[in-house]
């Protein structure tokens, strides 16, 4: 049962928000958007920590990725729904419109630095989306790939939209499929040399953690230089 004793006060830098949209886009990814505090601002590629106004869980914080472009009306989120433990996620599966978020800190690694390749592991993709829809409304995504890997062609986040935006210069990779069109297989240092030709360039890397240091070693190895990644796990 909660009691008082549970409950901590919620922090002066904090904001309660309402939601005002809650929708699966894909079979396990719910897209949240939620009231935009006054004056509350992000760079493209940046997180916050979010927690659920609930009695214990308002000290349950995740971090975030925003996918909506700053200069829009509401935040959005794109958030990986684990259903399989009683976590964070989980009760946000069971989250809808009209219930409460709290936002806290604005953080984040992964900050837009100039045309380059962008390589995403599953929810991985979500700091980038907001990156590559703010460099599209001002039409400068020019010059910027995607090379995106998931287990199958159903993890695909925004699959629509990133093919707009990017046209050819998206490649999709799945690691637990062979889907015509598509490329079964895993991004690799074979794959990197195959599909990359100049390692001078800026890299971006996102993904779970085994994958950004993997692809990050192969990336070094294959002569980028450590201040052209930037990386986020």
């Amino acid at each position: 049962m909660f009691t008082y004793k549970h409950f901590k006060p919620i922090l002066m830098n904090s904001h309660i928000v309402k939601v005002l949209q809650a929708v699966y886009i894909t079979h396990d990814v719910k897209r949240f958007r939620v009231e935009k505090p006054i004056g509350f601002d992000f760079v493209p590629g940046q997180a916050t920590e979010v927690s659920i106004n609930l009695p214990l869980w308002t000290n349950q914080l995740r971090p975030f990725t925003f996918t909506c472009l700053r200069q829009q009306d509401y935040l959005e989120f794109m958030i990986k729904i684990y259903r399989d433990h009683e976590g964070v996620t989980n009760m946000l599966g069971k989250t809808n419109a009209g219930a409460e978020l709290i936002l806290h800190d604005v953080f984040g690694a992964i900050q837009y630095k100039g045309p380059g390749v962008f390589i995403a592991g599953g929810a991985g993709i979500t700091p980038f989306i907001s990156i590559f829809r703010d460099l599209y409304h001002k039409n400068q995504i020019e010059g910027n790939s995607l090379i995106y890997s998931n287990k199958t062609s159903e993890d695909v986040i925004m699959q629509d939209e990133l093919q707009k935006m990017l046209k050819d210069r998206f490649i999709k990779l799945f690691t637990r499929e062979n889907v015509l069109g598509f490329r079964g297989k895993r991004i690799d240092r074979s794959f990197l040399i195959d599909n990359i030709s100049d390692f001078g360039q800026h890299f971006y890397v996102c993904g779970p953690t085994e994958f950004v240091k993997s692809i990050t070693k192969d990336l070094m190895d294959l002569g980028a230089a450590l201040d052209v990644i930037v990386i986020e796990m």
